[in-house]
């Protein structure tokens, strides 16, 4: 039979989280949809605070606003199938799925790294040049900047999705996720990779390494800056504003490294899920918390937003 033709009714598997007990499945189930609802809800209280408030139409804020927007999908992009299969006992997820699951997670993980980029090099302008923050920083250069991190994230998708398309598969292939990903689909491919594999690891170098070094380089001078403060309340008020994005940074960064490590160095598939959890959940679903409990002026936001909500609700029950 050729590969070719196996393509088109192949059945990958997500072996995920099926190594545990059938009778713990339903407290997977239900803590699983918990991360998943505080998730969109705390990201969506975010966005809507940004909005509500006129005080927080600022560079730093609409950057954030679409980090909370792309943390959304990239969850709803895994999250959702999982729940399917774990309600229904079955690891099953056809080809057009699992490909098109591996176009979005590739999207909203490269957007995740490039508006993390773009976030420290807007705090590196507000701290090491301040008086000409709002001529840098000014609205036409911060939609340039989004664009340009959505423009780059789909052709790398793009790219990435046609080079799968192109490979035949022998066999049903079984992924160590509870999500397709890319890695493990291309090296249980039966044809040749060494395109895919050349393109991946330049994709990883100059989309992973290369923005992770700017984040790096920027937060040098940054604190080379608050270093040359002379008063102690300078230093923490300066330190306060990239302190959220940098616990973010570290997080994400961090989280990202242990699922490909956890793959390379183990082949133990509930180790690599678990890792992939880390990434692909439980990031995004601390991302309000991080940016919002020691951030006033989102506080104030946030206050006033459940304040509508509380009001609305009582005017319906009225």
């Amino acid at each position: 039979m050729e590969p070719g033709n196996d393509t088109q009714l192949s059945e990958f598997f997500l072996l995920g989280f099926s190594e545990k007990q059938p009778e713990i499945q339903p407290l997977i189930f239900g803590l699983f949809l918990s991360m998943y609802l505080v998730t969109v809800t705390g990201n969506l209280l975010i966005i809507m605070a940004i909005i509500v408030d006129a005080h927080l139409h600022t560079p730093m804020y609409i950057f954030l606003s679409n980090l909370s927007f792309v943390d959304i999908c990239f969850t709803s992009i895994t999250v959702p199938q999982m729940l399917v299969n774990i309600h229904t006992q079955s690891k099953v997820i056809i080809y057009a799925n699992c490909i098109t699951q591996v176009y979005f997670l590739l999207l909203f993980s490269v957007l995740d790294i490039f508006l993390l980029t773009v976030m420290a090099y807007d705090r590196y302008v507000a701290i090491c040049h301040p008086l000409h923050y709002m001529i840098i920083m000014n609205t036409r250069r911060c939609g340039l900047l989004i664009l340009a991190c959505w423009i780059i994230s789909v052709i790398n998708s793009l790219l990435h999705t046609f080079l799968v398309l192109r490979l035949s598969f022998c066999t049903d292939l079984e992924i160590p996720h509870f999500y397709c990903e890319l890695n493990q689909i291309v090296h249980h491919a039966c044809s040749d990779i060494s395109l895919n594999d050349m393109v991946i690891y330049i994709a990883a170098l100059l989309l992973v390494v290369g923005p992770l070094s700017g984040i790096l380089y920027s937060y040098s001078k940054i604190v080379s800056s608050i270093c040359a403060i002379s008063s102690v309340q300078g230093k923490y008020k300066a330190f306060s504003t990239c302190a959220s994005h940098l616990s973010v940074v570290s997080l994400f960064y961090c989280t990202l490294l242990g699922v490909y490590l956890s793959s390379a160095v183990t082949q133990n598939a509930h180790a690599t899920a678990m890792a992939s959890l880390m990434y692909t959940v439980v990031t995004p679903m601390l991302n309000p918390f991080i940016y919002s409990l020691r951030n006033n002026d989102m506080k104030k936001a946030l206050k006033i937003v459940l304040g509508r909500v509380t009001r609305n609700r009582s005017m319906d029950l009225a």
